[in-house]
């Protein structure tokens, strides 16, 4: 099952009564009277949520031949200056923390495999839990879905064991939602999930606009808040329209199936859309909102966004509209990731992986800009937030598991310090993780196959 509840399926009801979670916990307290349960860290000084935004096949790291990482941001820790493909943070520089030196240990050097088994778990082998999902059945089990995995082309060609990062147990993956629309109607209408792979079913309601019932709701609550507060619930619900609106737009639209249909377990496949790969960035993009739109209603605290999978056969250069668009090239992730010994602009795959590496980026910094611009407590859910970028590998071309390349996007509630390169050299990245953990209030000394504690220099 990809998006989960505390106790299997999700109560459409409740997720009405936790609609006001996203215009702050003490207004809507005091306009219903009582206590509400809400995505915020239960203390002080812990980050709210951790989203975690995995890209494959590596970066443009140290070469075969030597020369620097393209990735690397370089200068000290707090003036430090980032390179081309890491310029899409620019705006956000000093609320992200970028990581560089860690390793992810010698087992399976030089395989994606091995290194999306090791990405979250931190353990030779994929054998162990993987950090989202300890923190899922931890500091996020009380949250009415505990843990919400969505893809992006990451089921495509029966993708499954290794193709996803997300561990349940040693040895034992989840296969991520590939279809924003499914997931959009478990989330937001109240459909249990169907036993079926990618399938959910529907109540005789699903028919009707989600908003439609959720402002029949609110509409008393909406008397008894302050301009302010008004004003946070109209953006929360604005959003929510608009991702309705463009949901509905996708190939095959919105499932309005009649009940009798509701456990197809392919409804919301239509005639293989979602694996197109022109299709990618809407889709892509559809997850993103989604998944904090998920958040911002206080219905999850953990959540993973997989774009396709390692050794991606995904061709980025169908992204029309993008700067990888290019029609008489077909370029596909990992062809483009062997781009050779050298960092030679003259090089078609190199430039084209550079081009993608960026776009990657980019995606993770739109991420960065959705948190930011909602509302949360005195601040944005940025502000309350933790995102982290990785991928399996550091150079796309060695396949090398050292220098791994980590971006921590967010203030995650004052728990961490921003604005900073943290070079740790030879330090394994269970480090990261565990600290990852500590921050969202997990009582985690050590993680992963080595045991690492917390990651110097990057908790508050």
């Amino acid at each position: 099952m990809s998006v989960r509840g505390a106790q299997g399926g999700f109560d459409r009801r409740a997720f009405l009564r936790l609609a006001g979670s996203a215009i702050g916990a003490g207004a809507l307290c005091r306009a219903l009277g009582g206590r509400r349960r809400t995505a915020r860290a239960d203390a002080a000084g812990h980050a709210a949520r951790l989203i975690v935004f995995y890209f494959p096949d590596g970066v443009p790291g140290v070469s075969a031949s030597g020369e620097p990482s393209a990735w690397n941001p370089t200068g000290g820790e707090t003036d430090f200056q980032l390179g081309e493909v890491l310029a899409p943070l620019q705006a956000r520089r000093e609320r992200c923390t970028f990581v560089t030196g860690l390793s992810m240990g010698p087992t399976d050097e030089g395989s994606h495999p091995g290194g999306a088994k090791k990405l979250l778990t931190a353990s030779d082998g994929g054998g162990g839990e993987s950090i989202d999902q300890l923190l899922a059945r931890t500091v996020g089990q009380a949250a009415p879905v505990r843990h919400l995995y969505l893809g992006a082309q990451a089921n495509v060609s029966g993708a499954s064991g290794d193709k996803h990062v997300s561990y349940v147990a040693p040895g034992t993956t989840v296969s991520p939602e590939d279809d924003p629309r499914a997931a959009f109607a478990r989330l937001f209408q109240g459909a249990a999930p169907s036993g079926g792979a990618g399938g959910a079913a529907m109540d005789q309601g699903a028919d009707r606009s989600v908003l439609d019932a959720l402002l029949a709701d609110v509409r008393d609550l909406e008397g008894k808040l302050g301009t302010a507060e008004r004003a946070k619930l109209d953006l929360h619900l604005e959003a929510l329209r608009d991702l309705e609106r463009r949901l509905g737009g996708m190939t095959g639209g919105m499932p309005t199936l009649p009940a009798a249909d509701c456990q197809s377990p392919r409804f919301a496949f239509a005639d293989g859309s979602l694996e197109d790969p022109a299709r990618f960035p809407e889709i892509l993009r559809a997850q993103t909102d989604l998944a904090v739109l998920a958040m911002a209603c206080g219905l999850s605290r953990v959540a993973v966004l997989q774009c396709s999978v390692h050794t991606s056969e995904l061709v980025m250069s169908r992204f029309s509209g993008t700067p990888l668009y290019d029609p008489a090239f077909d370029m596909r992730s990992h062809q483009a990731s062997h781009y050779g010994a050298a960092h030679d602009r003259a090089h078609r795959e190199y430039a084209a992986f550079v081009r993608q590496v960026t776009w990657w980026v980019g995606q993770f910094a739109y991420l960065l800009d959705a948190l930011a611009m909602r509302p949360e407590g005195a601040g944005t859910m940025l502000d309350e937030s933790l995102a982290l970028l990785c991928t399996e590998v550091s150079d796309g071309n060695t396949h090398r598991h050292d220098d791994m390349p980590f971006v921590v996007g967010g203030g995650g509630g004052g728990s961490i310090r921003t604005g900073r390169l943290l070079r740790r050299p030879g330090r394994r990245h269970g480090e990261l993780l565990c600290a990852l953990g500590r921050a969202m209030g997990a009582s985690l000394d050590r993680f992963g196959q080595d045991g690492s504690g917390p990651l110097e220099g990057l908790l508050a």
